[in-house]
C-alpha cells in the first residue's frame, strides 16, 4: 500500500484516513490553499495554515470546521505526521509533508518559486517522493521579475490615463490582484475594485497585509472610475454587464498564460502581462531537484511534458491522469 493514493475523491492517505485538497466532501481534510479548486465545500473538518484560515472561512463560510497549523508545526494523526510548509502561491498557501515509518512525501499543491512580497516563500522540502503540479511545465513559459512586470503595469496606467481611458485588469480575486495591487503607484489615480476583489482585500487586510486604498464599484460610485482611474476585476467578469459599464476602457489580462502570443486578443483584451502565481517551467525544474526526491507524480497542466524532462534527468516521474484525481 502506498503511503498516498490518487483517487477520484483527491490524494488519499489510507493509513491517516485523510485526504489532501478532496474533490468531494470528505470527513477530514487537509488544504494546501483557499483557492476554490483545493477548498471544496462540504467536508466535516479542514485543517490548513494560520495565515490560510481567513480566506479559506471566508469562502467555505461559518458553518465550516476549520483548524489551522503554522508553518512547520507537528500535526500525527493514527501515526502519520503532517506538517505544513510554505509554498509561496498565495497568502497563507502551504506544500504538506507526510512522514510515516521512515518515508516522507510532500505534497506540492500550487506554487510559485519568485517571491512575490506578500505570500511567505516557497521552502524546498526534502523527501523520497513529490507530488508536483505543472500547469506551466514546459519551456515556452519563462517568467520575467516581478518588478519588471509591475513596472509595465504602472507604465501601460499612465499611458491610459494620458490617452483619457480607464485601466481594467483582469486578474484573480485572490493571489494576483494584491499582487498588482501592492504595486501599483496610486499618485497614477484613483484605484477602484470589483466586490469579489474587494471582500479577499478586506480579509487579508484584518491579517496585516498593507494595500493601497481601493474604493469597492458599487452602481451608487461607478460613476467616479472615470479616465485615469485603475479598476482591477476577476477575469470572469470580462464579458459581463458589470464590465461594459466602462466607457472607453483599456483592458489588460494577468496571467501565465499571456505568454502564448495572441493570448490576450483571443480573450478580448487588449493588452497581456505575463504574471503568474505559478512557478514557470525553470521554477517547477529547480523546485523538483530541490527536494533530493527519487520519485515525483506529476498533476495539472503539462503532466506528460513535464514528466518526461524529469525522466531525462534521471528522476523516476511519472504524469497522474486526470481521470484518477477527477469524475
Amino acid at each position: 500500500m502506498a503511503l498516498l493514493e490518487f483517487t477520484p475523491k483527491g490524494i488519499y492517505c489510507p493509513p491517516a484516513d485523510v485526504y489532501i485538497d478532496p474533490q468531494k466532501p470528505v470527513r477530514r481534510a487537509l488544504l494546501t490553499h483557499g483557492h476554490a479548486d483545493h477548498a471544496r465545500w462540504g467536508s466535516k473538518h479542514y485543517l490548513c495554515t494560520h495565515q490560510a484560515k481567513p480566506v479559506i472561512q471566508y469562502r467555505l463560510g461559518n458553518g465550516a470546521h476549520i483548524d489551522s497549523v503554522a508553518y512547520g508545526e507537528v500535526q500525527s494523526i493514527n501515526g502519520v505526521v503532517f506538517s505544513f510548509h510554505p509554498a509561496g502561491h498565495v497568502v497563507g498557501s502551504a506544500q504538506i509533508r507526510v512522514e510515516y515509518r521512515g518515508e516522507v512525501w510532500v505534497v506540492s499543491g500550487d506554487y510559485k518559486t519568485e517571491h512575490d512580497g506578500i505570500c511567505t516563500p516557497f521552502e524546498p522540502v526534502p523527501c523520497h517522493v513529490f507530488i508536483t503540479e505543472s500547469t506551466f511545465g514546459i519551456p515556452v513559459f519563462q517568467w520575467k521579475p516581478q518588478g519588471e512586470v509591475m513596472k509595465e503595469i504602472n507604465e501601460w496606467w499612465q499611458t491610459n490615463k494620458k490617452e483619457g481611458r480607464i485601466t481594467l485588469m483582469m486578474a484573480y480575486a485572490l493571489g494576483k490582484a494584491q499582487r498588482i495591487l501592492k504595486y501599483l503607484d496610486p499618485g497614477i489615480g484613483p484605484i477602484f475594485t470589483h466586490g469579489s476583489v474587494e471582500s479577499v482585500n478586506m480579509v487579508l487586510r484584518s491579517q496585516g497585509l498593507k494595500l493601497p486604498a481601493g474604493r469597492k464599484v458599487t452602481t451608487a460610485n461607478v460613476h467616479n472610475a472615470g479616465p485615469g482611474s485603475f479598476v482591477i476585476a476577476p477575469p470572469n467578469v470580462l464579458h459581463s454587464v458589470w464590465t461594459r459599464r466602462f466607457k472607453n476602457a483599456s483592458v489588460g489580462l494577468a496571467s501565465g498564460w499571456m505568454a502564448i502570443e495572441g493570448a490576450a486578443e483571443k480573450r478580448g483584451a487588449n493588452r497581456g502581462f505575463v504574471l503568474s502565481d505559478h512557478a514557470d517551467f525553470r521554477g517547477l525544474g529547480e523546485a523538483v531537484l530541490a527536494t533530493g526526491a527519487t520519485k515525483v507524480f506529476v498533476m495539472h497542466g503539462q503532466t506528460a511534458e513535464f514528466a518526461g524532462w524529469l525522466n531525462e534527468k534521471g528522476i523516476d516521474a511519472i504524469a497522474v491522469k486526470e481521470d484518477t484525481t477527477k469524475n
